[in-house]
């Protein structure tokens, strides 16, 4: 019998991480699950296990650490696992005024949101390029495609919208290797994002049009990376206001996300 695959799911503790998480174990992956709650890793290992008898190695860290790339592919050495699978999903946003916000709020952010996506990619392109086989997936957003919001979170669609980039210049650079990278464009999605900054009792009220859940985005998602798509925009709507943004003036998209 082959060996199973591995992916490596960052922010793998709840939301669309613990999702992906889900989905492929669901298709036959083991999987390493990192994140900062340890106990809630190993919850979903043992779960997992039990229903697709999916091994799961449990890597806590907090990519907002320096070290924290080193940390995790030290551990993946040690437990001689290859990745043939990462989930770039751990994000979130700093809910505040640029001009309020400390530096270090703001360096801590583009340290996950930036960096530790480039470096953990960086760290595995090489095995995957090596084999001819990998499946890389950016979780990038909606606000990527858009010229950013009046509403704080100033950095949050600026690195979504790297992701994208990203995402479609490494596609270009390693798909005759057998490796698909794919940024994953979700919108309002069910999950603690929200209660993680504060805007839950903000959001809340929006239409039930504009949410999915996060099972439907990684499903979506898990698809759209197994097919090589680059990027997959989740949801009729989001895909709607996403092509529509592309053929609008700029200037009047300025004006409406005012």
């Amino acid at each position: 019998m082959a060996e199973k695959r591995t992916v490596l799911v960052t922010g793998a503790s709840a939301g669309i991480g613990k999702a992906f998480a889900e989905v492929f174990a669901a298709h036959g992956w083991d999987l390493v699950v990192t994140a900062r709650r340890r106990d809630r890793l190993e919850a979903l290992g043992r779960l997992l296990g039990e229903q697709h008898g999916t091994r799961a190695h449990v890597i806590t860290a907090d990519l907002a650490e320096r070290n924290a790339g080193q940390h995790i592919a030290d551990q993946v050495a040690k437990a001689g696992l290859t990745i043939d699978g990462l989930v770039n999903n751990a994000g979130y946003a700093v809910a505040a005024k640029y001009r309020s916000s400390t530096w270090q709020q703001q360096a801590d952010f583009i340290q996950v949101m930036v960096t530790a996506v480039a470096e953990l990619t960086h760290r595995v392109l090489p095995g995957m390029v090596e084999r001819r086989f990998g499946r890389i997936v950016n979780i990038a957003s909606v606000a990527g495609l858009l010229p950013g919001a009046a509403t704080g979170h100033t950095l949050y669609s600026a690195s979504k919208a790297f992701v994208v980039r990203f995402s479609q210049s490494l596609s270009m650079e390693v798909h005759k290797h057998g490796v698909h990278v794919t940024a994953v464009c979700p919108g309002f999605t069910h999950s603690e994002f929200h209660d993680v900054t504060n805007t839950r009792d903000k959001v809340q009220h929006y239409p039930s049009a504009m949410w999915m859940d996060a099972d439907t985005v990684a499903r979506q998602g898990y698809d759209a990376s197994m097919r090589g798509d680059v990027v997959y925009v989740n949801g009729w709507l989001n895909w709607g206001i996403t092509n529509l943004a592309r053929v609008l003036p700029e200037e009047w998209l300025i004006r409406t996300m005012r």
